[in-house]
């Protein structure tokens, strides 16, 4: 294959069948507290991973381990061969028009800083606005309220509706020219609701802002192309799309990729040096200063080809039937109440129940065997807005089942009992 170009499979596949999926994972067939099957449901956080991804890792290790773009031998030819195949493997997934658009981070919060530092210090000025939302994650968040602080700049909040839904209205009313950046969510990593982005990105062209995504929560998900939606950044996260942790994507237009100073400095990044002066390195190894995680995007590549694989279209599909299982399901569940009630939503439930503290919750049906998050999830302005400080989430991926649905919808109906009657 030419690393050069983009590899995207759009073909639709048959339906996913998460029974054969799960023998590709070999952590979910493992026993918790001695005896409980384990019901992995916080893949919000972070997934699981295939044996296909470990086998990439360990076979870069133990026979091609060399850094890439400086070495003439042959292990130095076959690293960089498969780090710039994973690169083109991860445009092709996210429909980028050349490889060279896709910078590899750390993840979804570097890219986002990577934008705030290196476009956001030459473009944002004393009185200039950036919209966001009020369901944004801390990573789509503080980097901006730093970023405003230090420019003098005013940042505006799309506001949540009691649905979880975004108030469209509201937003298209704060555009104006001095609004030089919209940032926000995709998917809510709270609430589940997908945002219209097509439509939030073309409100805010008519205006001349850039756009950034935050797809963590949506391309793991469910297909998306960077081209038809239109935006100018998006950044997601390796980790949670069965990639390896320590490893993501930023997502540029490549005119604003080519404009942009470096965000750090050092070796590899650099085309001519100087004891004065030096100049940058093409696009995309401007970005990628220094000894790359060459392991994380190898990895990273063959997460992405695992779910090219299987199918954008039938990974969305599967969690669209569960997480519908899981809202019927966990609405049994006597004083449970669920956050946001979005038509459209991801694989994200988070949920309170009457007199019962997340963490309990969450302390609870662990010991059942059953793994959910617990806390603010990195989004406190947003439960704040929901009147919550914590609140239990659960989340589903390619592999789950309905019966790890019913084991903890049991083991939340056990806890009601206990916390009741200390029984």
């Amino acid at each position: 294959m030419d690393p050069l170009q983009a590899v995207r499979t759009d073909e639709p596949g048959p339906a996913l069948d998460s029974r054969r999926i799960r023998w590709d994972f070999p952590i979910l067939g493992r026993l918790v507290h001695q005896d409980k099957p384990l019901a992995y449901l916080d893949n919000a956080a972070t997934t699981q991973k295939p044996k296909a991804v470990m086998d990439a890792l360990e076979t870069y290790y133990a026979s091609y381990n060399s850094n890439v773009h400086r070495a003439l031998h042959a292990l130095g030819e076959q690293a960089t061969l498969a780090y710039e195949e994973a690169r083109a493997r991860c445009a092709g997934l996210i429909g980028a028009a050349a490889p060279e658009e896709v910078i590899f981070t750390r993840g979804t919060t570097e890219s986002i800083n990577l934008v705030a530092h290196s476009w956001g210090r030459r473009h944002i000025g004393e009185g200039d606005e950036i919209i966001l939302t009020e369901m944004e994650h801390h990573s789509n968040l503080v980097p901006w309220q730093l970023l405003a602080s230090e420019r003098g700049a005013r940042l505006r909040f799309v506001p949540v509706r009691e649905d979880g839904t975004l108030d469209m209205e509201g937003y298209r009313s704060m555009l104006s020219p001095r609004v030089k950046l919209v940032a926000f969510t995709h998917v809510s990593n709270i609430l589940g609701t997908v945002n219209p982005a097509r439509e939030i990105i073309a409100a805010a062209q008519r205006e001349g802002a850039v756009t950034l995504i935050d797809a963590a929560q949506s391309v793991p998900h469910r297909p998306v192309d960077v081209q038809a939606l239109g935006c100018d950044f998006l950044a997601c996260s390796g980790h949670k799309m069965a990639g390896p942790t320590g490893i993501g994507l930023l997502y540029g237009r490549r005119t604003l990729l080519e404009e942009m100073p470096p965000f750090l400095s050092g070796g590899e990044m650099i085309k001519k040096v100087t004891l004065e002066t030096a100049t940058w390195a093409d696009l995309p190894h401007k970005f990628e200063a220094g000894t790359p995680h060459i392991a994380g995007a190898i990895g990273l590549g063959e997460a992405v080809r695992y779910l090219q694989g299987i199918g954008m279209e039938a990974v969305q599909a599967h969690e669209s039937e569960i997480t519908q299982y899981a809202l019927e399901r966990l609405q049994q569940v006597p004083g449970l109440r669920i956050l946001g009630s979005a038509p459209d939503r991801g694989g994200v439930i988070s949920f309170t129940v009457d007199d019962m503290h997340p963490h309990d919750i969450a302390q609870y049906v662990d010991s059942h065997g059953v793994a959910i998050r617990a806390g603010h999830g990195c989004a406190q302005p947003l439960l704040r807005a929901f009147g919550h400080t914590a609140v239990s989430r659960a989340s589903f991926y390619i592999y789950t089942l309905r019966e790890e649905i019913d084991q903890l919808y049991e083991a939340l109906i056990k806890a009601k009992e206990f916390f009741s009657h200390g029984i």
